[in-house]
């Protein structure tokens, strides 16, 4: 398998879940590069799993002086960037979630900037080392175009990410940098357990499974797929797409 054979990758969030799923597709199809997290440990045991083509960088993705260490570093060891997963985000540990009447402006900003902010620098700091031609791949959420209870201020911060895929690629056009973004529905990653008492965790994901119309929830090897597909050339003719891999919740009526 080699269709990212070569191409050199920065997956934010690389250490868990969907974006450890993405780091081990990459992986698959011959790509280099380096995963990006705040936990040393998970960063550890990720960067072992996924061998010797990638190294773990510990960085936070709202500090914008990481964000420039983690792509020199890439650079250093690599020469080049060709792909981008701006992947980092979600549940804000210690940030509340609720409803406009709930939701004061500390929280708010956790929200922000973990979910929109640092997308923005992400690209942002990226781009001097990136190679002309490269890809850009947003991770966006059907969040961004349901409201879910208590979740206005995570799907307004998808929403906006939705909206960057085509103004990121707008911007970029003369460097023939695509932006894309894959909008994931529930998938089963950690963040269940920040959520769900352990033993309430096998009936919520049935829970899902069952108001899903596909009848099952999302695996990270799910999102995986799909950004390989968007990080090689095989979609070369795509500019500020939105890819909902979210097993037809949104265009879909959900199973009854």
């Amino acid at each position: 398998m080699s269709k990212l054979k070569n191409k050199v990758a920065v997956i934010t969030g690389g250490n868990s879940g969907i974006g450890f799923g993405i780091a081990e597709a990459f992986k698959n199809e011959g790509a280099f590069g380096a995963i990006v997290g705040r936990n040393q440990k998970t960063l550890d045991s990720s960067v072992a799993q996924l061998g010797d083509n990638f190294i773990a960088i510990n960085a936070d993705v709202t500090n914008v002086s990481d964000l420039e260490r983690v792509f020199k570093e890439t650079t250093e060891k690599f020469g080049k960037i060709d792909v981008i997963v701006a992947n980092a985000g979600g549940a804000v540990t210690g940030a509340a979630f609720g409803s406009v009447a709930d939701i004061g402006e500390a929280d708010y900003d956790k929200t922000m900037d973990v979910n929109l902010k640092s997308v923005y620098f992400t690209v942002h700091k990226a781009l001097p080392y990136m190679n002309d031609g490269g890809s850009i791949i947003l991770i966006g959420s059907n969040a961004g175009h349901r409201a879910y209870s208590s979740f206005t201020l995570y799907g307004a911060a998808k929403a906006a990410v939705i909206h960057f895929a085509k103004g990121f690629s707008n911007d970029l056009l003369d460097r023939k940098i695509r932006a894309n973004v894959i909008s994931p529905g529930t998938t089963d990653t950690p963040v269940f357990d920040k959520f769900v008492p352990a033993e309430q965790l096998e009936a919520v994901k049935n829970y899902w499974a069952g108001v899903m119309p596909i009848g099952r929830i999302g695996q990270p090897s799910d999102i995986g797929k799909t950004a390989v597909f968007l990080a090689s050339d095989d979609s070369s003719f795509m500019l500020g797409a939105e890819l909902l891999v979210d097993g037809g919740m949104t265009y879909l009526s959900p199973a009854k």
